[in-house]
């Protein structure tokens, strides 16, 4: 597979308890990537304060930990062509208002603070996301589709 990439997705509370699952998995299913690793986990806040320890000196740290800690999340890793540019443009920008129809935040968020859905936004952020969330691994295998994907 060409510039095979690894990325991180994780669907927040508001996506789970939106019953928003399905749609955001199907997305990345039809667009060719492979699923590696899912699981359902409400997160503790400090596995949540190293996951957005970038943020950690904005004002809005402690509601947001506070938010994602308030409710399951699903954490998945993705395989495939560029896939952490390719699954940023189908996350859509932060502010949800700003994401274009057609993209994951444009078509199910409004808020900022409730934009559904976190996308590793580098090669390297992803493999530090995926090691904090998936310790254990991910699932390696050859999928079917591979050929009908792929040049």
């Amino acid at each position: 597979m060409p510039n095979n990439e690894r990325t991180y997705i994780m669907i927040k509370p508001d996506g789970v308890q939106r019953g928003l699952i399905g749609k955001i998995i199907t997305r990345f299913e039809e667009r060719g990537f492979k699923l590696i690793a899912l699981k359902l986990v409400t997160a503790t806040e400090a596995h949540l304060e190293k996951h957005y320890a970038d943020l950690a000196g904005k004002p809005f740290f402690p509601g947001l930990i506070k938010y994602m800690a308030s409710g399951p999340v699903i954490a998945t890793v993705w395989e495939g062509l560029d896939a952490v540019k390719t699954g940023r443009v189908m996350l859509g920008a932060t502010n949800p208002l700003a994401s274009p129809i057609g993209s994951i935040r444009g078509d199910y968020a409004l808020a900022v603070g409730r934009n559904i859905i976190h996308g590793s936004d580098s090669v390297e952020n992803a493999e530090k996301e995926i090691a904090l969330w998936f310790p254990e691994g991910t699932a390696q295998y050859t999928s079917v589709a591979e050929p009908w994907i792929y040049e």
